[in-house]
């Protein structure tokens, strides 16, 4: 008998709402649209997450930089023989790199010198780097590859500190399983990359520090700081933070930009938690009358809800899932890739979690059903006669 009251209770929700096409209609619409909002940016940002973590994976534990009127300046070379005396350190190596503005087509290259690439980071697409001699050889980024137009073989211009021109040679393409950073990379051999830059011989742009215990990095760079003032140590778990911190606040941003749409729906939230219409009123008057219970009214106001929240949830989900995965987040990659005018292409992997359903269920169905439930409820304990009368 139970289940058959509920079972009419729904059906009844569902006439009234076909009652009401167009409201409904327009409601939904609103609705989906917060829902696909809200979805893309938790997706797009919890990918990117994944991305970057992806590449951090190999990054060293303990990078240390100097420091000078808070700028990052290039580090003498004897800090390396300080840092290894520190107890627990086993290598300390320098790391060449830097950036370069190309105006012909508008964009920042990263440069790094290496005199080996890391083969678990980095895949050659075509050519080959150090099987090559001769000097002012690189291998570049896909996407400079596709932003500059070259193949292996072909030529760089590169201004050099002291303004004199430089010609890199092509001698390979490389691509990576994740292209945030590595995408607008170029790599040559460090002595290339210290007359280009103008690093002098005895200096470099920071220090990579291995840890013999990882557990004793923190106390490292501690040890470190105390030792030499003007450094830096930058621990890798800060690193990853500072990601999720960025990816995180972007994703924010996307849902202030959208703030417009999400103004309306919290004005139609607003608008049915604060009263009914003076037809669903005058509705409930007549439930009341003809014997219905206020739990009744309450669960036909729920079932109306939760229809219409699901109406919106699902295609919003879907069409949030088709945006970020199929379509790598056309309306939201420029803001939330970051900075470089060379974007990454990302395939990004699709990875839904519980924990993002349960948010975005918090974000929008529960503060629409809510906002249905309590009005209906004021109405649903006064009594009939005063509701009729309005």
């Amino acid at each position: 008998m139970n289940i058959e009251k509920h079972t009419l209770i729904l059906e009844f929700a569902l006439s009234s709402l076909l009652r009401q096409k167009l409201k409904n209609t327009v409601i939904i619409l609103a609705y989906t649209l917060n829902v696909f909002i809200f979805s893309s940016a938790i997706f797009f940002s919890a990918s990117l997450k994944d991305e970057a973590l992806e590449l951090l994976n190999y990054s060293p534990e303990l990078i240390v930089q100097r420091m000078r009127g808070g700028r990052h300046e290039l580090v003498p070379l004897q800090y390396a023989e300080k840092i290894k005396q520190i107890r627990g350190v086993t290598t300390v190596t320098p790391r060449y790199w830097g950036y370069h503005y190309d105006p012909p087509v508008n964009s920042n290259y990263t440069f790094l010198g290496a005199d080996q690439l890391p083969p678990e980071v980095l895949k050659m697409v075509e050519g080959s780097f150090f099987e090559q001699e001769g000097k002012k050889l690189c291998v570049i980024g896909q996407g400079v590859a596709d932003n500059r137009f070259v193949e292996t073989e072909d030529l760089i211009p590169l201004l050099g500190f002291d303004g004199k021109l430089h010609a890199l040679r092509v001698a390979g393409i490389f691509t990576a399983k994740s292209t945030i950073l590595t995408n607008d990379l170029v790599i040559l051999k460090t002595a290339d990359l210290k007359e280009i830059f103008g690093i002098p011989d005895d200096m470099a742009t920071d220090l990579v520090v291995k840890v013999r215990n990882v557990k004793e990095v923190s106390t490292i760079a501690r040890k470190i700081q105390e030792m030499l003032p003007d450094s830096r140590p930058i621990e890798k778990s800060q690193i990853i933070k500072t990601y999720e911190a960025i990816f995180s606040w972007r994703g924010g941003l996307l849902v202030a930009i959208f703030f417009g749409a999400i103004t309306a729906f919290a004005i139609l939230a607003w608008d049915k938690a604060t009263g009914l219409s003076g037809q669903e009123r005058k509705e409930i008057g007549i439930l009341k009358a003809i014997g219905w219970d206020t739990s009744d009214i309450i669960e036909l106001k729920f079932w109306e809800g939760l229809i219409i929240s699901s109406m919106a949830f699902f295609p919003g989900i879907i069409a949030a899932h088709a945006h970020i995965y199929l379509w790598g987040g056309l309306v939201f990659s420029p803001l939330m890739k970051g900075w470089s005018i060379i974007f990454p292409e990302i395939n990004l992997v699709p990875r839904i979690e519980p924990y993002h359903l349960i948010v975005i269920i918090f974000l929008t169905i529960i503060p629409y059903i809510t906002a249905t439930l309590i009005p209906s409820w004021k109405a649903a304990i006064t009594d009939p006669d005063m509701i009729m009368r309005g």
